[in-house]
């Protein structure tokens, strides 16, 4: 018969048995800044220092510069050269290469689909050979520089769900961005700059940008991206109110910082200790902002290999000047927008203008980073959230058409360190509307990235409601054929 008893354990026993557990217990501590008793880490002691310390393993890049061309520019136009379709334009685009895919509701119900050739000429550049549109001469000059990925691909059809994605790893608003889970995990360099900023292109229309998409989502809010603006006040209620010293504004933050420490204390709370942090990098960027943001210094031949509108604050090449800037000053990531490339209609006459506002900007950064020898530890990103379509929406003219949005395929560039120069990478087939060759998925593009920081994508998590989150959730590769 068995008996039911209490056993009386020895250390020996106790240590014996809990070996797995004490083992659960220190993976777990590492792996998350909230111990497993339940203790809350203070996460506000070094706000400058990221989650994991040192990265997993040698980075190739320290900081990354995205410009992020919203709206979607065709790549038919710009770098996916197709003679094929040039060929073929105005033929019907064959229904055994459109298949079963899903459509926007504005060609939907297109009766047909022509075919439409780029009317821009192409031509072969650098040793590399790159093929790129007359579009972008600027461009065409670095392509050695420069490795393009032509297999994009990516499963959201419209803008919001698409752009949300590619900036946050998921169609669906509320995760952190990109620069947000960089900020988490490898902290600043820069302890008077965020280590995540924004610069959004002024006056520009086109499809809406959200302060969302540079959100930090369910992490700390220290980790949300910053926006720099062109004007009197680049970073909103950054500066003292009239009648308010400098000397005022520290003795506040000093009484204000003892009181969230009594708050903190009582109720451990993490945000508390992240707005402490936020608080002090706001009174430390009163100094470091505008000593950034003023463009005094630059001697005239930098400014004018930008282009004539970097001396216009808030324009696409007066961002990039000013991302380079920071760049120079350890700003982790630097996140810029330029809307304006989603051409439904009237597209030979308005990519024309998108192309000349950033192509000039796009090209000087990638050389202005390499004669500073940043280029080596920087990567440079330029593309959108997905291309376009290679027949026309709606009606088909001698001089003007449309392009819907094409998740299927799209090309965007890198270049700097950690990827090859010169490189050409993927294919699509001879009409430009499936991948023939070497897919890349929106994960797989951002486990790539996080690779060059020396980030193990899988590794770098959060907890929330119950369960971990990483940016390429729940699935994602390296592109290896990527790497120099």
């Amino acid at each position: 018969m068995c008996q039911n008893y209490t056993p009386h354990y020895t250390r020996r026993d106790f240590l014996s048995r809990t070996t797995l557990g004490l083992g659960a217990a220190t993976v777990a501590s590492l792996m998350n800044p909230f111990d497993v008793l339940g203790k809350v880490a203070r996460l506000g002691d070094d706000p400058d220092k990221g989650v994991l310390g040192v990265p997993h393993f040698p980075p190739k890049v320290r900081r990354v510069i995205y410009l992020l061309q919203s709206g979607a520019p065709s790549q038919l136009d710009l770098f996916d050269h197709k003679p094929l379709l040039m060929q073929r334009h105005g033929e019907e685009l064959p229904p055994s290469v459109r298949g079963m895919q899903r459509l926007t509701g504005m060609t939907a119900g297109q009766k047909t689909f022509p075919m439409v050739g780029s009317p821009f000429a192409f031509a072969q550049h650098g040793q590399s050979g790159a093929w790129v549109s007359e579009l972008m001469p600027y461009t065409a000059q670095i392509v050695d520089e420069l490795c393009f990925v032509k297999s994009m691909y990516t499963e959201a059809i419209n803008h919001d769900p698409a752009v949300t994605f590619i900036q946050s790893g998921s169609q669906q608003p509320g995760r952190p961005s990109m620069g947000s889970w960089l900020s988490y995990g490898l902290g600043s360099e820069n302890e008077n700059l965020p280590a995540f900023v924004v610069l959004v292109t002024k006056d520009k229309m086109g499809q809406p940008l959200y302060a969302r998409l540079w959100g930090n989502g369910f992490l700390p809010s220290r980790h949300q991206g910053v926006q720099f603006r062109a004007g009197k006040d680049p970073v909103l209620y950054l500066s003292n109110p009239p009648g308010i010293t400098d000397d005022d504004r520290r003795r506040h933050m000093d009484y204000l910082r003892e009181l969230n420490d009594l708050q903190y204390d009582a109720l451990e709370d993490p945000e508390i200790q992240a707005k402490i942090a936020q608080y002090e990098m706001a009174y430390r960027m009163q100094t470091s902002v505008p000593e950034v943001m003023d463009l005094s210094d630059e001697p005239d031949y930098i400014v004018d290999l930008y282009g004539e509108d970097a001396r216009e604050p808030g324009t696409f090449a007066a961002n990039c000047l000013l991302a380079r800037r920071l760049a120079e000053r350890g700003v982790r990531f630097i996140q810029l927008y330029h809307q304006g490339w989603d051409q439904h209609g009237n597209l030979p006459k308005d990519i024309q203008r998108q192309a000349k506002e950033t192509d000039q900007a796009s090209a000087a950064l990638v050389l202005d980073l390499k004669q500073r020898g940043l280029l080596d530890d920087t990567l440079v990103i330029w593309g959108g959230e997905f291309g376009r379509t290679n027949y026309s929406q709606g009606r088909l003219t001698d001089d003007n058409f449309g392009r819907d949005h094409h998740p299927r395929c799209f090309t965007i560039w890198m270049a700097g360190g950690g990827v090859k120069k010169g490189f050409s990478y993927g294919e699509t087939d001879e009409l430009g509307y499936n991948i023939a060759r070497d897919p890349v998925h929106i994960h797989n593009f951002q486990a790539t990235l996080m690779y060059l920081l020396g980030i193990d994508h899988e590794r770098l998590t959060f907890k929330h409601q119950g369960r971990r989150y990483r940016l390429t959730d729940v699935h994602g590769e390296v592109v290896e054929a990527l790497l120099a």
